[in-house]
Formats: C-alpha cells, structure tokens, sequence
C-alpha cells in the first residue's frame, strides 16, 4: 500500500465575521483544502502568514484592526510570496483598482459560491506557478546575458499587471451579481480590452526584438493601398483612447499604392500610434498623415501629450530608454527600437520633432 499523501493546498483565512468564517472554512474543506486558521485582523494575519507559509490566503478587505485587507496583503506581499485573493461583500470601483495594485490573484464576492470559489483558488495556483517559473527563467537569462536578464524582467514586470487585471475583472463579470451593480459590468469589460490590448503589443514587442536583434525578422513586400491601411489600423487603435482623445486622419488622395511589408507597417503604425495615446495623458489630437514626396511615402504621427526632453532624443530609439518625463506611465522602452527596425528594413528613415508639453511628431519616409 502506498503510504505517500498527496499535500493538500493549506489556506489562511483571514475574516471578522466569525460566523461567515466557519461557514467559509467548512466550504473549503468540503472541496478538499485545508484550513490553515482563522484570523480577524491586518497584524494577526501577517503574524501567522510568516508563522504557517499557507500555500494561498484568502483576505476580506473589512477586517478588524489599524489597517484593512488590501493594505495587509501589500505587507504580506513585501516579505512573502504567498497568492492572496480577495473577499468581499461589494465591490467598488476604487477597491478594485486598490486591489490591482497590490498585484492580488483574483477577487471573489459574499456570499460564496462553492464552484466560483473553486475556480478562483484553481487560476490563483496556476498563475502564481506560472510566475515562479518566469522568475526562474529571470534568474536563468542574468547568469547568461546581464542585457537579456533586463529584457525579461522588464517583459515580466509588464505582463504581470494585465494579466491581474484581467484575472480580477473576468471574475467580476462572472459572478451573477455583477449585473445589477450599476456601470460597474461596462467599466470591468472596458479594463478588460485595455488589459488584452497592452498584453497582446507586448508578447508582439518581445517576439519581434527577438527576431531582429538575430537577423530572422523577414520582410515581405507586396502592394498596398496605404490609405485603406491607415483607415483600418485607426479603426484598430480606437479602443485604447479616452474620451478625451480626438484621432484624425488626413491625407490628400485616395488611393497611394506602395511597395511595402504590410505586417511590419501595421505594427510600425500601431505602436507610434498607441504611444502618441499613451503619452497624451490629458487627451488632445492624435493624427496621422498620410502624403508622397520625392517617390517617398510619408506617414505622421502627431500629437498634443508630454513631448520628450531634448537630452533624450538622442537616444530615442536604444533598448530600454525611456524619458525622464514619462512618471507613471507605463512602458518597456522597446516599441520605438522596434519601428526603427523596421523602417531600417526598408530602407526608410524615421524623424522626430519635439517639445515638451507641447506635443510629438514622428515623420517615417519609406521608398515607393
């Protein structure tokens, strides 16, 4: 007979409401887990996480003592590496961004359901392995290449926000409680495309630089109608604009065919377009232009955001380097490396013009 047990996931409970604590524990250890303990309080909690290393912690965010749930988590977060999900009985639009913050592992509502919590407990596990062999393939690329290392964390640190972003609204849309909690429904769908959006450019980000920096990024031209392009792409970035965002497009033809490699303009076009965005915290226009000269084809990107200091420009297009400006705003310093690999690709050249609070113009002219 086989003596080996199967170590079952423990979990820290951490609820005032003695009551909806037992009940919560019985829920769990009806689905198999086991219950590490039971405590009420922010300074509790942190004592017997470091005390127990439960394998997830399950943290209401009404507790008893000086600090609530999200601020307990936070401090748990600094000292271990435990997956904490959240409990509550309402869920805000302010505590779920605080929550996001925290980096938590998902977000269950009272009062609970056996299978959502299941299921949230089951992606919390996954994702949080998932993270521990990233790290170790950090570890791995820093003993190799001190510039790949960077990447990678740099990739890591990126990815790990809207995946939890995701994680978090997904689960919110899920519960059947969420229908009747008043715009919350259209806010947690909304994050959701955002958190999809910045995910996806990124994984595109990593696997391109990969491809260029090894000589394999392949151009593949073929004829266009460069404005049917720019029409679609800003159809494309759309979702990503705030209201306060205005995005043009100018041009004084109607068709301007060209010789050029669509997948690679599409993505040159995406990311000077999304940064001009990104970095027009406060809204104004984004436009694009499109125009012929010289039998060059020549696309713009403009807008009215936080201009780059004239120092950076320089640098502009290095790995890595990003403006002393940006605060913030979030970013892995690749895109712009990226699109001069690709208008290098093309023989083209690419220009900036610049000022501070005033506003950006990137100028690509790639060769008919």
């Amino acid at each position: 007979m086989d003596n080996i047990q199967e170590h079952k996931t423990t979990i820290l409970i951490v609820e005032d409401e003695l009551l909806i604590a037992k009940n919560l524990s019985y829920k769990l250890e009806k689905l198999g887990y086991e219950v590490a303990g039971i405590v009420s309080s922010g300074h509790d909690a942190i004592e017997r996480a470091n005390e127990l290393k439960p394998d997830l912690i399950l943290m209401d965010i009404v507790i008893k003592g000086e600090i609530d749930g999200i601020e307990t988590a936070a401090k748990i977060h600094q000292k271990l590496d435990i997956p904490v999900i959240y409990t509550t009985a309402y869920a805000d639009e302010e505590t779920l961004h605080r929550a996001e913050e925290t980096g938590s592992y998902g977000y269950v509502l009272k009062p609970f359901k056996e299978r959502e919590l299941h299921a949230s407990i089951k992606i919390a596990l996954s994702q949080h392995k998932a993270k521990v062999k990233m790290q170790q393939l950090i570890e791995l690329a820093a003993a190799t290449s001190e510039n790949k290392s960077r990447y990678i964390s740099m990739a890591y640190h990126d990815l790990n926000t809207p995946l939890t972003t995701i994680q978090l609204s997904a689960e919110m849309l899920e519960d059947s409680e969420v229908e009747s909690r008043g715009g919350n429904n259209a806010k947690s769908i909304d994050r959701i495309k955002k958190a999809v959006s910045s995910m996806n450019q990124l994984l595109e980000q990593i696997l391109m630089l990969s491809k260029a920096e090894s000589g394999k990024l392949p151009l593949t031209k073929k004829s266009l109608n460069a404005v049917n392009l720019c029409k679609s792409i800003l159809e494309e970035i759309q979702p990503i604009a705030t209201k306060r965002h205005r995005l043009t497009f100018s041009t004084k033809t109607e068709k301007l065919s060209a010789h050029l490699d669509e997948k690679l303009l599409h993505h040159l076009l995406i990311n000077l377009l999304s940064n001009a965005i990104k970095y027009s915290p406060n809204g104004g226009t984004v436009s694009l232009e499109l125009s012929c000269e010289n039998e060059q084809i020549i696309f713009c990107v403009r807008d009215e955001g936080i201009g780059i200091p004239e120092e950076y420009l320089e640098k502009l297009f290095q790995q890595f380097e990003r403006g002393a400006n940006v605060g913030n705003i979030k970013g892995t310093g690749l895109g712009l490396c990226i699109v001069k690999y690709i208008v290098d690709l093309h023989g083209g050249k690419i220009s900036v013009e610049s000022e501070v609070d005033r506003g950006t113009a990137f100028f690509v002219k790639i060769p008919l």
